[in-house]
């Protein structure tokens, strides 16, 4: 199945949910209140529950053992060209990239990565949280294929 919006598109493997969804934030500045929309895919291996977080909460607090989630983030177009976001492309995970204490709130067993990135001019956060640790060896390749799905428009 494929998943397409928000200049956003993916391929979703059998067995697993995916939303893409426009999260408004508030936000003050000299000129005054303002909201900005931004893109946010969320995507598990497990059925994602109706309410969750930006980065998952409400998902990762039923996370098992053999479950992924995948969270992609878009900032504005302000961070664009700034240091945290100069790699380029949709990054690939490596087991050495999870830790237990990368969680935003750590969660027995579990473990996350955190990756800025830009691409086709739009800056992002990918987040990707293992059910567990100990089995990242095996769960990092399923993650890695459903990234090299991904595919952002300007």
């Amino acid at each position: 199945m494929k998943l397409a919006s928000q200049g956003i598109e993916l391929d979703v493997p059998g067995g697993w949910d995916g939303e893409i969804y426009r999260r408004t934030s508030s936000f003050s500045s000299l000129a005054g209140e303002s909201e900005a929309t931004k893109p946010v895919l969320h995507l598990a291996n497990f059925a994602l529950p109706a309410e969750r977080g930006d980065f998952g909460s409400g998902a990762v607090e039923i996370m098992r053992s053999d479950d992924l989630l995948v969270v992609l983030l878009e900032y504005g177009a302000e961070s664009v060209g700034t240091a945290l976001f100069a790699s380029s492309g949709v990054p690939r995970v490596s087991p050495d990239d999870f830790a237990l204490h990368t969680m935003q709130r750590p969660l027995p067993g579990q473990s996350g990565a955190q990756f800025f990135f830009n691409e086709a001019g739009r800056a992002f956060c990918l987040y990707v949280v293992l059910g567990s640790h100990a089995r990242r060896h095996e769960l990092v390749p399923e993650v890695n294929q459903v990234l090299a799905t991904i595919r952002l428009a300007g």
